[in-house]
């Protein structure tokens, strides 16, 4: 463990008054949403409140991503953006880059305590009593130390539509681009009965949706006995589960044909894959280790499209990949323009340490990375809008959502996603309580889908507390997901 001593001893410790606002805020992904949610609970058990980024707060937690390219640079900005307002505040950051690079966390001035994959869910013990460090603290083990699971859920939420639960975590594959395993560890995952219980408990809560999230979901239960398709069935017939469930992404070699067929015949399991791709030559499939062949994606989107013709599949795609010419970049996009996908998370290539790919040699140049970049994003747009026209008349469920949440077009608009992931709004206005509405898909307009609605399904559960509601728990998507 890396430790640096610091004595709390040389200062006075603050009243319970000035102890008890808590920022919390998230880069990155769906897990790493959710993982911030449970650390929350930590703080507000203790009589903390959690407060919006950007207001005055005594503690500030960030946890950090290492998908970003520049990871450093960004935590620097927030932590500068918080003392500003807040130059007293205990500054705590944990997460995957925090695990791969601890001392330049610590550098940053500001920073108090730096906590790795095996300290995360331990800020609030570590941290008390949350008072400013002359020195900053590292708490990082070695990764391969990280073998216990850790739930995580967004549980006791004020928005009470869409939950996201942790069900795995760490991951086992050796990807060349990719520095997860050696921030997260090995793959983990939680008994399938504790998963039915959290799910049960989001549903009871009053949540609509919940999303299955995890590094690699699909590996859920492979080293107790278990698996995702087991974890899927349990939910899926259990009658006390009645949100709607989302995978988060899955990958290809993964989903197999037993986890599509019941998805086609369920009534939970929300018909929307997210599968990554990332190149769609085998050269460069090759060459970033991954597990799988074109043809073996291309059976696997044949197939979910054959059984749910209205399914929705986004693909993650990396451009500019070391060796990526121009035939690796044109079979890429020919490969996905022929497939009968909705959308493309698209991903610019960045050298990261302790990567294989690092020294693999033949770089693209930067400009020609963002060149491809853009063409794909255009793909993706294309796609898109071909799969929500053909959407048009059909008759769905729609998951009403904050305006912040879907970024809907106009301020105070009413939005939200239907179960394969078509965004809308409202031509006539839902009632201002309804949660979950059965709506007629209308017209194409821009980067949304106008719908008709048709009538309340669910109504939403009036909330009980302000403890850990979304418009006070930011989160920010990676930088470089352009799509």
């Amino acid at each position: 463990m890396h430790t640096i001593q610091n004595s709390h001893s040389e200062h006075t410790h603050p009243s319970a008054e000035t102890r008890k606002r808590v920022t919390l805020h998230t880069l990155g992904c769906k897990l790493n949403y959710a993982e911030t949610m449970t650390v929350g609970r930590q703080f507000t058990a203790q009589g903390y409140t959690i407060v919006p980024f950007g207001e005055p707060s005594e503690i500030f937690v960030l946890n950090t991503c290492s998908v970003t390219e520049n990871a450093e640079k960004e935590c620097r900005q927030l932590v500068r953006r918080v003392l500003r307002k807040s130059p007293n505040a205990f500054v705590a950051v944990t997460g995957c880059y925090a695990q791969l690079r601890p001392e330049q966390i610590a550098s940053i001035e500001g920073v108090d305590m730096v906590l790795g994959a095996n300290e995360k869910f331990e800020i609030y013990r570590h941290g008390y009593p949350f008072v400013k460090l002359a020195t900053p603290v590292i708490l990082s083990n070695d990764i391969a130390e990280a073998t216990t699971f850790e739930a995580a859920s967004s549980l006791h939420s004020d928005d009470r539509t869409r939950g996201f639960l942790k069900v795995q975590d760490g991951c086992d594959y050796s990807c060349s681009f990719c520095t997860i395993p050696t921030a997260r560890g090995a793959s983990r995952s939680a008994e399938v009965e504790s998963i039915v219980q959290q799910a049960q408990a989001l549903s009871r809560d009053g949540f609509q949706e919940i999303i299955l999230s995890g590094v690699n979901v699909g590996d859920f239960g492979r080293k107790i006995g278990s698996s995702f398709e087991e974890l899927l069935r349990a939910l899926d017939t259990d009658p006390l589960v009645t949100a709607r469930l989302r995978i988060s992404s899955i990958e290809p070699n993964l989903l197999t044909s037993e986890i599509i067929q019941m998805a086609t015949a369920s009534k939970k399991i929300c018909p929307h894959f997210h599968i990554p791709l990332q190149s769609g030559s085998a050269i460069i499939l090759s060459k970033m280790q991954r597990r799988y062949t074109r043809e073996l994606y291309r059976e696997r989107i044949s197939e979910i499209k054959r059984l749910m013709p209205h399914a929705a599949i986004g693909v993650d795609v990396i451009v500019g990949f070391p060796g990526e010419g121009e035939k690796e970049f044109r079979e890429t996009y020919e490969f996905l323009n022929e497939l009968d996908i909705t959308y493309l998370h698209v991903f610019t290539y960045s050298e990261r340490p302790d990567t294989k790919a690092i020294t693999l040699g033949n770089p693209v140049p930067v400009h020609e990375r963002k060149e491809r970049n853009k063409m794909l994003r255009i793909l993706s747009e294309k796609k898109k809008r071909a799969f929500y026209e053909s959407q048009i008349g059909t008759i769905r469920t729609v998951l009403l959502e904050a305006p912040e949440m879907t970024c809907a077009s106009a301020a105070g608009e009413i939005a939200g996603f239907t179960e394969n992931y078509v965004r809308v709004r409202f031509e006539g206005t839902p009632p201002l309580l309804a949660e979950l509405v059965r709506v007629r898909l209308l017209r194409v307009v821009g980067d949304i889908v106008v719908a008709e609605f048709i009538e309340v399904l669910s109504r939403k559960q009036l909330a009980t507390s302000r403890e850990l509601s979304a418009d006070v728990l930011s989160f920010s998507l990676p930088i470089l997901q352009s799509a």
